[in-house]
């Protein structure tokens, strides 16, 4: 931990201005910038960006995720613990899995989760964004990951034709019309390609429902994450595209997934 900014005379002081700020977990945020914070004048910078509603996590540059340390950076949409759940049904789903393709990646956390707990295993990750795509090939770098920048299926090499085990896609799906009501550290902060899903949230979903079952190897999932509002037409869409959908939901992290097997 450096020594203290002038502006900052305690750890207390820190803790202060956070939760004047409306954080509502102050000590425990003021205990990770600390540590990360290498200068007075960068403690200075991340407390002042954290009071003026940057996320915490693109704060420090990092978010947890099934006890991973997912490194994460401006522009780069930040992982949520209710996808801890899809990383759950996937390795329930298909335990052996040996091609995974964590598809609109992001920050590749689902992808790094899956060979973390999978062991060694072909992974891919591909992502719209080129930003995203950088903070995904160094989260899956120790595992041996590809990471590829196009749109969904266009950025995955072709040989994965019939391969994959496992495809997981956190696409986005909040409807366009939403999107301005999202808390403030996602709206202004995470890329809006990561956030809206069209109309109604699911155009994304259609899309790759409607191409994976040309990618998936026989017994192979897919695997997406929904609202509960749009599970019905998700499931639909799983169901027209020849897979064989399941819900799947978590009370507990209010996280709804759809599973599609490939017969």
């Amino acid at each position: 931990m450096p020594s203290l900014s002038p502006r900052f005379t305690s750890a207390d002081s820190v803790v202060a201005a956070l939760r004047t700020a409306g954080c509502v977990f102050a000590e425990d945020e003021a205990r990770l910038i600390l540590a990360a914070a290498r200068t007075p004048d960068e403690l200075a910078g991340m407390v002042d960006r954290r009071v003026t509603g940057h996320p915490l996590e693109l704060v420090v540059g990092w978010a947890e995720f099934r006890g991973l340390r997912i490194t994460v950076g401006p522009g780069v949409f930040v992982p949520r613990r209710r996808t801890e759940f899809l990383v759950e049904q996937a390795l329930a789903q298909v335990p052996g899995a040996s091609v995974v393709v964590d598809l609109c990646c992001g920050s590749g956390a689902v992808g790094a989760a899956l060979a973390a707990a999978l062991g060694p295993v072909e992974l891919h990750a591909a992502d719209i964004d080129p930003a995203a795509v950088d903070c995904a090939r160094r989260n899956t770098a120790d595992a041996g990951g590809r990471a590829h920048t196009g749109d969904l299926f266009d950025a995955l090499p072709a040989d994965l034709r019939g391969r994959v085990d496992i495809l997981a896609a956190n696409v986005p799906y909040v409807p366009t019309d939403e999107v301005a009501f999202l808390p403030t550290e996602a709206r202004d902060h995470e890329p809006l390609v990561a956030l809206d899903g069209g109309a109604d949230g699911l155009d994304i979903l259609r899309r790759v429902a409607t191409e994976a079952p040309h990618w998936l190897a026989p017994g192979g999932c897919l695997l997406v994450e929904t609202s509960e509002r749009q599970a019905s037409a998700a499931v639909d869409a799983f169901t027209h595209s020849g897979l064989t959908p399941r819900l799947a939901v978590s009370e507990e992290l209010y996280a709804h997934v759809v599973i599609g097997t490939r017969a």
